[in-house]
């Protein structure tokens, strides 16, 4: 599959991978500042953002679509960062290919299943007749009494766009992915380790990566340390970018 992607900058490659229902625009703030001193690629996975759609859907998958990118793009190896769905996803390439894997950079996620939560959200944007939308006002209007918080829904909503036909879709593949939710709480396939210098970077204030999840963490990535972000939720890249580019920055320099 052939990943839509935007390149910035030159020098040592780095590649980031969003999580889930993002797009690589998430992404492009902190792209543009590492930029100033890498060649920097954002991707849209599959069935997200401008990326081609396909039913199959999983980790797998996916990290064999990364590593399909960069053979194209002649990356011989790089250093891959990932968020939240996309730390997986750059987990399980590290762990298929681990000589692809310069430096490996895990954004609050770790490599064990979780329980969902992404249900209220599902159904919200399930239920938006797209048929109806007039506007972008008139589907944040539906969705405020299913999701409070207006950051996520503006988030959510950059998935919009207009057809050709006129009204609105989806960028993503919204079907394919509620019906492979399950794969994507999952954990990474396989019981191979990566080498590679690795950061797991975590919001203080989001539960996605607990203390003793270290050890799990370092079975797969024995050379890897943990570090906190204050006054950071789940969104890390959005909530304190100057705080997770000098601990990105660091890490690439050290």
């Amino acid at each position: 599959m052939k990943l839509n992607y935007k390149e910035f900058g030159q020098g040592e490659p780095i590649i980031i991978l969003h999580g889930l229902f993002g797009t690589l625009d998430n992404w492009q703030t902190i792209a543009k500042k590492l930029a100033e001193n890498y060649s920097v690629y954002l991707l849209d996975l599959r069935n997200h953002g401008r990326s081609p759609h396909d039913d199959t859907f999983d980790y797998p998958v996916m990290a064999e679509d990364v590593r399909m990118f960069m053979e194209d793009n002649w990356i011989h190896a790089a250093t891959v960062l990932g968020h939240s769905m996309g730390g997986k996803v750059a987990m399980q390439l590290a762990i298929n290919y681990p000589d692809l894997i310069e430096k490996l950079i895990v954004v609050d996620i770790a490599p064990k299943v979780y329980v969902g939560g992404h249900e209220t959200i599902f159904n919200a944007l399930l239920g938006l007749e797209l048929s109806t939308i007039i506007d972008r006002k008139a589907a944040d209007l539906f969705l405020q009494s299913r999701i409070e918080d207006f950051g996520v829904r503006q988030f959510l909503l950059k998935n919009l766009t207009r057809n050709k036909a006129g009204g609105y879709q989806w960028k993503m593949n919204l079907p394919v992915i509620y019906d492979n939710y399950q794969a994507i709480l999952g954990n990474i396939e396989g019981n191979d380790t990566c080498d590679a210098p690795t950061l797991f970077i975590r919001g203080a204030k989001s539960n996605y990566v607990a203390d003793d999840d270290l050890s799990l963490i370092q079975t797969y990535f024995p050379n890897s340390a943990l570090q906190t972000v204050e006054n950071a939720g789940h969104w890390v890249h959005a909530e304190a970018p100057a705080d997770l580019l000098g601990k990105v920055r660091a890490f690439m320099e050290a």
